[in-house]
């Protein structure tokens, strides 16, 4: 599929992918780094690690937690 083939085109040519997609595990699964918007504002840029427990990214796109 079209993950295979950017993993490819990265590992194989060396390529960098710009790659803009909502769906986060697809992002995760190829992602070396990762910038993610917020209505068009950066609120956070790292590794898959580094996004999947940041709390502004949780809050963004899962909502805030009932406490």
């Amino acid at each position: 599929g079209l993950t295979a083939l950017m993993q490819r085109l990265r590992d194989e040519r060396g390529l960098a992918i710009l790659l803009i997609e909502h769906d986060m595990k697809v992002i995760m699964g190829v992602s070396e780094h990762i910038t993610v918007l917020d209505h068009g504002e950066k609120i956070a840029e790292g590794g898959p690690q580094d996004i999947r427990t940041n709390p502004l990214v949780v809050e963004a796109y899962l909502g805030k937690q009932a406490q």
